[in-house]
């Protein structure tokens, strides 16, 4: 496989840069309510800006369906970003046109600007080339840094890197060193910690992480299903009746390759789906129970389990970490791995999330910013944005 063009390999000089970023970002009144993903994009704005660079940025927002939807404007996030960089952001009110490109000529050095939601057009998700072309005339060299949207072959991904020069940015190097670490020869003990709701979400997942790691850990709505295939009674958990032979046959590809594999041994429970339900610790699940989270005897297992592993990768939460009287799960997870002496990575999403939540994110190696995009990358050792850029002109 070449290797990935980054920020070093190209010249940026008083050049015109198309930024591919990620400011998929929540909105509340208007207003940018998580700022995060904005934060995460500036070290590679602040590196072309050092260089002269005209700056164009392109993002998505939420789901338009391929046409302008006022609610889903990047206007506020431009707003935010000129906050955060103390500085003027152009904003174009089209995705593209002749204006828009003309607009991009005339900033000045070190200006920067952001195009309207690229899923106003149907063309991005279709990974059309034509609007991938026009795209590209915004800009005379292309960066791509949103590597949550690295998984998708959509125009602004995939596209633009076959008319322009181009390179990876530094948030996208970044999750790229982290993961390749968990793909390539990682230090062993290797584990991997999976929870989330549904089995169906993560069968790829599991059947890949089972040819690399020593240990998995499933936790979440979904260790019923495997609790199931496994004959243990779990009440009225959530169980994916339609993929309990599927989960026992995963547990036996993983028994078959050596890989231990730890389910949890004791539950909260509740009768009810609700947030004020009352909760009880059980080691056997009754009928009429729920399983909402992973017990402490689950937890204490667990930590031991995981105290010398060298590598550990961890994507889903073990419960309803929202709900208070089903966060110590999660949150004791969390908690492990911040005391882990070996190489931790969180794989995004709900558990980047959670992390986010219980105030940890700084005390594990890597958070990712890509949900589906850190998943796909550790079943795969690549994704379509990756294969653009090693491929580019």
């Amino acid at each position: 496989m070449s290797p990935l063009p980054t920020l070093e390999t190209l010249s940026f000089r008083d050049k015109r840069v198309l930024v591919r970023v990620d400011f998929n970002t929540p909105l509340k009144d208007g207003a940018v309510s998580d700022d995060t993903r904005i934060r995460r994009a500036i070290p590679t704005i602040q590196a072309l800006r050092d260089q002269g660079a005209k700056v164009v940025l392109c993002s998505h927002l939420g789901r338009p369906k391929g046409k302008p939807d006022p609610a889903l404007s990047l206007l506020p996030v431009a707003a935010r970003l000129a906050e955060l960089l103390d500085s003027e952001v152009v904003f174009a009110h089209e995705v593209i046109s002749d204006e828009v490109v003309q607009l991009a000529k005339e900033l000045p050095p070190r200006g920067v600007m952001l195009l309207e939601n690229l899923r106003f057009d149907p063309r991005e998700k279709a990974g059309d080339d034509e609007f991938a072309k026009a795209l590209a005339a915004v800009g005379e060299v292309y960066v791509s840094d949103a590597f949550g949207t690295m998984h998708r072959a959509h125009a602004s991904v995939t596209g633009v890197a076959r008319h322009l020069p181009s390179a990876a940015g530094l948030l996208v190097q970044a999750e790229i060193e982290a993961l390749s670490r968990l793909v390539e020869e990682p230090a062993r003990p290797f584990a991997a910690i999976l929870g989330g709701a549904k089995v169906s979400d993560k069968i790829d997942m599991i059947d890949a992480l089972s040819k690399r790691v020593d240990r998995l850990f499933i936790g979440g709505a979904m260790a019923y299903t495997f609790l199931s295939a496994r004959g243990v009674p779990v009440g009225s958990s959530r169980v994916e009746s339609d993929k309990v032979e599927l989960a026992a046959s995963l547990l036996r590809k993983c028994e078959n390759r050596g890989v231990k594999v730890y389910l949890p041994v004791d539950h909260v429970v509740a009768a009810t789906f609700a947030e004020d339900a009352t909760s009880t610790r059980v080691t056997e699940i009754p009928e009429g129970q729920m399983g909402l989270d992973i017990g402490p005897a689950t937890l204490a297992q667990w930590s031991e389990l995981l105290a010398p592993c060298e590598t550990v990768f961890w994507n889903g939460p073990m419960g309803v970490f929202e709900w208070d009287a089903f966060a110590a799960g999660t949150k004791g997870v969390a908690e492990i791995l911040a005391d882990l002496q070996g190489f931790t990575v969180v794989g995004g999403g709900d558990s980047a999330a959670a992390i986010a939540h219980f105030g940890m994110e700084d005390r594990v190696n890597h958070v990712s910013t890509g949900g589906g995009a850190s998943m796909a990358y550790v079943e795969q050792g690549d994704l379509p944005g990756l294969k653009a850029l090693r491929e580019s002109r």
